[in-house]
């Protein structure tokens, strides 16, 4: 009855970034302002996809996906994460904690498997262009996008599942600026030992094969560029694929480093530092990468500004 109480009416109550005053404004103006920019590259992204038909290649519409990917991972933690600066505490009722954790974490699972996809995308088109055509077309484009939100939704509802069977006796705590679901497991009274070996096992598929399809993609887009003759295609291969390594470099550094080490290793104010990583500062990255390095967009962003001067003559 404890740990119903517990869970239903108390709730959980989110220690934050800091308890510092003077910190919370400096960090709620900072966070505010990349959630800003973020939602809107993001957008930005979204709208020049649809519009401009140049744009209408596998390449971009994965883009498009991650781009929207990116709005709700940062829109799940960020908005409440400035609401507790404000205010100064953070409490979540255990539905508000499910809600929050569940979108987290399956938005999370859903870019690495993307990413992954992109990764196999960009494969195609360089080492079997022939089949990249029909392997790739936009079928093919709508299954494998489709899959990527199915399984983890999927994979975070057994998730959810898997953590809150179990009982809470408290206290009620989490150090943390939102509803991580893996910190959960510290706050429960039953024996958890079989719950955290099914996490592991969601784990090594959730980040390792996608991360595994990544290196295998890239092993062999680098075999083919050793077998260019071309310098012109050797430069016009890696200007194609930089911008996704360091995308995937960024996400997968992140989120193996709070993940994949061991949490006796972490401290809580290291997860937290790793966690606005890959939640604020990595999803604000990735449209920079894809805005401001991407001869692309530039040109697209150029077309509609073009096209709205000239509708705006008379």
């Amino acid at each position: 009855m404890h740990a119903e109480i517990f869970t239903s009416e108390t709730g959980f109550i989110l220690l934050g970034l800091t308890s510092y005053q003077n910190q919370c404004i400096v960090l709620f103006v900072v966070s505010l302002t990349m959630y800003l920019l973020t939602v809107l590259g993001n957008l930005l992204i979204i709208i020049l996809v649809n519009i401009d038909a140049q744009l209408h290649t596998p390449m971009y519409f994965f883009l498009s996906h991650l781009a929207s990917m990116d709005i709700g991972y940062v829109t799940s933690s960020v908005p409440q994460t400035l609401a507790h600066l404000l205010a100064g505490k953070g409490v979540l009722s255990s539905i508000g904690c499910i809600l929050q954790g569940d979108t987290t974490l399956s938005l999370g699972i859903t870019e690495c498997l993307l990413l992954g996809v992109m990764a196999y995308d960009r494969y195609m088109a360089i080492c079997n262009p022939l089949r990249y055509a029909s392997a790739m077309d936009r079928k093919h484009q709508h299954l494998l996008a489709t899959s990527c939100w199915i399984i983890g939704c999927l994979l975070s509802t057994v998730t959810i599942v898997c953590i809150f069977h179990h009982s809470f006796c408290g206290p009620n705590f989490i150090n943390h600026f939102f509803c991580e679901l893996r910190f959960l497991l510290d706050l429960t009274c039953d024996d958890v030992k079989h719950t955290k070996d099914i996490l592991n096992g969601l784990l090594v598929f959730e980040v390792l094969v996608p991360f595994s399809v990544i290196l295998c993609s890239y092993s062999c887009i680098l075999h083919s560029i050793f077998q260019m003759q071309s310098v012109a295609g050797r430069y016009k291969v890696f200007s194609t694929c930089g911008s996704h390594l360091t995308v995937v470099s960024l996400f997968y550094g992140t989120i193996m480093s709070i993940y994949i080490i061991p949490q006796s290793n972490s401290s809580p104010d290291q997860n937290k530092k790793v966690a606005v990583m890959y939640l604020v500062v990595t999803p604000l990255l990735n449209t920079i990468i894809y805005t401001l390095w991407n001869k692309d967009v530039h040109r697209a962003v150029i077309k509609v500004l073009k096209r709205r001067n000239f509708e705006e003559k008379p």
